[in-house]
């Protein structure tokens, strides 16, 4: 026994010499900047309110603004330079808005007048089923794990979009994005909030999901990120490359333009990169094979429609939420919101009961049309808002309302079991640690527009040695079968991003999305309301305090909830919130303004009335207007 015990105590004395050797080896490790970068960050500063009179872009990095405007200086096309600013963004702000990820978009040609929708979310594997993950032990869609991952979708969008209405190569349009990949470029505020982990968050991330750490910390799990290091990605650029390639070698053998822009789709999903993803998923016991991809499409879609006074408003299908801002802004029509005063705590509820309504009607109705029945004529239709307007109330509604009930369509439960009660987990709910998304809008010299809301997340493994992050939008689906959103194989799940373009009187108007999860429709429908009730210029409408209902079942899994929840924005809550709470409201107040990626962060064109060119960028983020 006294041996025993002697090796154990020369056990433990040699694992805490072991343990004081490592604390040494890291304290001597470098850990500060490797090549600090001038900068000036944009969040949480003022942006001008821009004018043109040819063509503008707004997007979230100024790098991606830069890379589309070179595009419409040359005479390229919006759907050019929507790609040139979509791959460049994926570099500067892939943390949020990865390539390959989703990239929901519409579309319109001036030409004809016509707005279309493209399916801009990757499907479910189909070996992706709700057995499989209950076998498994999972309630939820688990995240930083490789069955989170969505068959990839922008490469699908890009290919499209070019066929569309593209005149410029791939290879000329991915050049940007490539060469900052090389070079590197300043980790902006965004990235750097979304990055920033304690040294045993990064000891575990680097352990957990090796090659995305390898990535994104540059192969020193000990060096903590820094505001405005150089931060490069050489294996997305080598991929980029890749696909330029490969539309270059069609070609030079005397191919069309069409013929290369396959070339690279391709490349994408039947070539080398899909082979490397069925690899990875085949080792690491995933679930997307090689025909999960080669068989993947996309496609053009009739976009939803609402209207409100003389805007009609149009949407992506209902695999997204774009139906959200025609259920709210169609409640809402007809109330005199002027009289109640910008942001007057009255005004605040009436909003946010409606944008209640529609959440209920969200959850019980919308999902992948491919798969579920959606009532798409009656929730749109105004007859159907007049009797959800008469659920509106004076107090806060606390427990989210009932749906809607439409004859011959079984509604889903709206509220799920799982509420926060601790008041720390509540102001986090619906926060997604590390994560956001971002936006892209351009309005061409030929009056054409496009607008995206692309994403995804370094949260589950990243392909190895291509750059490659398939994000975890799987997490979006339910575990339940009983639910319209449920997991079935070849499903898309509801996504939280949409892209919106708006009309007034029959004529294009507005283009515009924004990051933030399901408060996405909410910052768009405050934006519109800004302009069109309140008669705020573009920039005032973007920059203006907003307001955040969280009562609905977050579309992220574990899909929490705060009954009566309702976020302020600082300078909001300073008036409001003593009279919200009056009525009933659970409120919060984030303390991480100005860098809150709670309340979204738009960007918008519209053309006005004189016929110039406005644009608003959201000082909430790196969002950058650019133009001429």
């Amino acid at each position: 026994m006294k041996t025993f015990l002697r090796i154990l105590k020369m056990l433990g004395l040699g694992l805490l010499g072991l343990i004081g050797l490592a604390l040494v080896v890291y304290a001597l490790l470098p850990k500060g900047p490797r090549d600090l970068m001038e900068y000036t960050d944009r969040t949480g500063t003022q942006k001008p309110l821009f004018i043109g009179q040819e063509y503008a872009i707004v997007a979230g990095t100024p790098w991606s603004a830069e890379a589309g405007k070179e595009v419409l200086e040359k005479g390229g096309t919006a759907c050019d330079a929507a790609v040139a600013a979509l791959l460049t963004l994926n570099v500067t702000h892939g943390e949020a808005a990865s390539f390959p990820g989703v990239a929901p978009m519409l579309y319109y040609n001036a030409q004809t007048g016509e707005v279309k929708s493209y399916i801009g979310a990757g499907k479910a594997p189909l070996a992706a089923t709700i057995e499989k993950f209950k076998a498994a032990g999972y309630e939820t869609v688990p995240d930083f794990h490789i069955w989170a991952q969505l068959v990839p979708a922008s490469p699908d969008v890009i290919v499209a979009l070019l066929n569309e209405c593209g005149t410029m190569s791939f290879s000329e349009l991915a050049a940007p994005a490539i060469q900052i990949a090389r070079e590197g470029f300043p980790i902006h505020a965004i990235m750097y909030r979304n990055l920033q982990f304690s040294p045993l968050e990064q000891i575990g991330f680097s352990l957990l999901m090796p090659e995305t750490a390898r990535v994104y910390l540059q192969g020193e799990f000990w060096r903590p990120i820094h505001l405005h290091d150089r931060m490069k990605f050489p294996d997305l650029a080598n991929t980029l490359q890749a696909l330029a390639n490969a539309e270059q070698t069609v070609l030079a053998a005397g191919g069309t333009r069409q013929q290369g822009y396959q070339a690279v789709r391709d490349y994408f999903y039947k070539g080398p990169i899909a082979q490397a993803i069925a690899e990875m998923h085949r080792k690491q016991g995933g679930l997307m094979t090689y025909e999960d991809l080669a068989t993947y499409s996309g496609g053009w879609e009739t976009p939803l429609r609402g209207s409100y006074g003389p805007y009609t408003f149009y949407g992506n299908g209902t695999w997204s939420q774009g139906i959200m801002e025609p259920l709210v802004l169609q409640i809402l029509e007809g109330l005199d919101l002027k009289s109640m005063g910008h942001n007057s705590p009255q005004y605040i509820h009436t909003v946010t009961q409606a944008i209640e309504l529609a959440f209920a009607d969200r959850e019980a109705y919308i999902a992948d049309p491919d798969f579920v029945n959606v009532p798409l004529d009656i929730l749109l239709s105004k007859e159907y808002a007049a009797e959800r307007r008469k659920m509106m109330t004076d107090r806060a509604f606390g427990k989210l309302p009932t749906a809607g009930e439409i004859p011959g369509f079984q509604a889903t439960s709206a509220q799920p079991e799982n509420p926060v009660t601790n008041l720390t987990s509540a102001l986090f709910a619906n926060t997604h640690t590390g994560q956001d998304t971002s936006q892209l809008v351009v309005l061409d010299q030929y009056g054409n527009s496009v607008v995206m809301t692309p994403s995804d997340f370094p949260k589950s493994p990243m392909v190895p040695g291509l750059g490659l992050t398939l994000g975890d939008r799987m997490n979006q689906f339910r575990l339940d079968p009983t639910h319209v959103n449920s997991l079935q194989p070849g499903k898309r799940p509801r996504i939280t991003p949409h892209a919106v373009i708006v009309f007034k009187d029959g004529k294009y108007f507005m283009s515009y999305s924004t990051p933030g999860g399901d408060m996405q429709a909410q910052a768009l429908v405050q934006v519109f309301l800004n302009m069109a009730v309140f008669g705020m210029d573009i920039q005032q409408a973007v920059s203006a305090p907003r307001f955040y209902s969280i009562s609905a079942p977050s579309s992220f899994a574990p899909h929490e909830y705060t009954v009566g929840g309702l976020r302020l924005e600082p300078p909001l809550a300073e008036q409001v919130s003593e009279a919200l709470a009056a009525l009933g409201y659970n409120i919060q107040v984030n303390p991480q303004y100005p860098l809150d990626k709670d309340f979204g962060a738009v960007g918008a064109i519209h053309i006005g009335a004189d016929g110039l060119i406005y644009a608003g960028a959201d000082p909430r983020e790196e969002t950058t207007a650019a133009g001429k």
